[in-house]
C-alpha cells in the first residue's frame, strides 16, 4: 500500500497545538469470525485491528475500548498510540492485525440511540419542497426562541428545526434499504452527520467547535407517502423512522483530519444518475450552529449524532417524482469524508 503522510495540526490533546506528520485514518467497526472490533481505516482500503495492533506493537500499551462510544471518550489520552499505530500498519500492509476491507463485515460506526437530524437546512432544498425549485425564499424574519435561539437584528435565516430518528433505522454501508409494504414513496437524502465528543449543554455557537469530534454520513431515507388524513400537518415519525432509514457510515473521520468541514462536495446518486450535488458551504444552519441549538434542548452525549439537512435534489420535488425502487443502488458521498453505498429491496 501506498504510504499516505499529511502534515496537520493536532488540535484534541489538551492544551496542546502541535503541528506533525501523521497518517490519516478513519474509525470503524467490524465484524471478523464471529469477533467485533474497532478498527483504524487507511486509504478506505485498510482495516487495523485496534486491540491487536497495540498488543503487537512496541511502547506503551493503553487499554483499547470495546465500542466506539468509549473510543470518543477516551480519543484524547488514546490518540498518541492510535497514530503510532497508523503509522506502523501504513509501512507494514501485510501484518497480521491489517485486513483488506473487503474481506471483513463493515458495522455502522456507532449506534446512538437517537440521531437529530435537521431540516430543511439547505435553501434550495427548503424552496423545492415548497414547490418553488430553484428560488432563495426569503419570509418574514422570525421572532427568537427564548432561551434557545436568539437572533440578531440582520440574520434573516429561519430557526433552526429538528427532528429524530430511533436507533432501528441504522444499518451500515452495503447493508439494504427495505421499502415498508404498501410504502412506495421512498426518498433519499444525503447528508453531513456530525459526532459529538464531549458532554454538550448549552453550548455558545463560538465554543461549539470543541465539542466536535468528527464526522461521518447518513442518508435520511424519507417516506414521502403522507398518513392519509393529514393530521398535524406532517408527521415526521411516520417519515423517517422506518426500519433501515438511516444508513450511516461507513466510518467515522475525526475531526483533525477534515480541516473544511464547511467545505466539501455532497452528492447522491442512484443506480448511476446523480441526483443531489452540492457543498456543506450551503447550509443556512453550519454545524456549529446546529449543535449549540441541539444543546439548549438536550444534553448532548459523547457518540451523539446530529445530521445537517440534504441539499436540493430529493425526488419527491421533481417535476415528475422519482422515489427508490427494489434494485436501486443508492451511493451518498462526501468529499474526504467517505462513500455510503446501500442497495434497495422490496418489502
Amino acid at each position: 500500500m501506498r504510504k499516505t503522510v499529511t502534515s496537520v495540526l493536532i488540535m484534541s490533546m489538551p492544551s496542546l497545538v502541535l503541528a506533525q506528520d501523521v497518517v490519516p485514518f478513519k474509525l470503524g467497526t467490524f465484524a471478523d469470525g464471529g469477533e467485533t472490533y474497532l478498527g483504524l481505516v487507511l486509504d478506505d482500503s485498510l482495516v487495523v485491528n485496534i486491540a491487536e495492533a497495540n498488543a503487537s506493537l512496541e511502547g506503551d500499551q493503553p487499554e483499547i475500548p470495546a465500542d466506539m462510544t468509549a473510543l470518543i471518550v477516551a480519543y484524547d489520552e488514546l490518540a498518541p498510540r492510535l497514530r503510532a499505530i497508523a503509522a506502523a500498519a501504513a509501512s507494514e500492509p501485510d501484518a497480521a492485525y491489517v485486513s483488506d476491507r473487503g474481506d471483513i463485515m463493515v458495522l455502522p460506526p456507532i449506534r446512538p440511540h437517537i440521531i437529530y437530524n435537521a431540516a430543511a437546512n439547505y435553501a434550495l432544498h427548503a424552496a423545492e419542497m415548497a414547490g418553488r425549485p430553484g428560488e432563495i425564499i426569503e419570509g418574514p424574519i422570525p421572532d427568537p426562541i427564548p432561551g434557545i435561539w436568539e437572533r440578531t437584528p440582520d440574520d434573516r435565516r429561519q430557526n433552526p428545526y429538528v427532528f429524530l430518528k430511533m436507533a432501528n433505522t441504522i444499518i451500515a454501508d452495503g447493508e439494504s434499504i427495505r421499502i415498508p409494504p404498501s410504502r412506495p414513496n421512498m426518498d433519499w437524502e444525503c447528508e453531513l452527520a456530525v459526532v459529538v465528543g464531549k458532554p454538550a449543554s448549552r453550548v455558545a455557537v463560538e465554543d461549539a467547535e470543541d465539542y466536535i469530534f468528527g464526522y461521518t454520513l447518513e442518508n435520511d431515507v424519507s417516506d414521502r407517502g403522507g398518513r392519509g388524513d393529514g393530521r398535524m400537518g406532517s408527521d415526521w415519525f411516520l417519515q423517517k423512522n422506518h426500519d433501515t432509514f438511516a444508513p450511516l457510515g461507513p466510518f467515522i473521520v475525526p475531526k483533525e483530519f477534515v480541516p473544511e468541514p464547511l467545505n466539501l462536495r455532497q452528492t447522491l446518486t442512484l443506480s448511476g444518475t446523480v441526483m443531489q450535488d452540492s457543498n456543506t458551504g450551503n447550509m443556512t444552519h453550519d454545524i456549529y450552529d446546529m449543535l449549540s441549538y441541539v444543546s439548549h434542548i438536550a444534553t448532548m452525549q459523547p457518540g451523539d449524532i446530529y445530521a445537517m439537512g440534504s441539499p436540493s435534489g430529493v425526488g419527491t420535488a421533481r417535476e415528475t417524482p422519482i422515489y427508490m425502487t427494489a434494485g436501486d443502488i443508492a451511493v451518498c458521498e462526501i468529499e474526504g469524508i467517505g462513500t455510503l453505498t446501500n442497495p434497495v429491496v422490496g418489502p
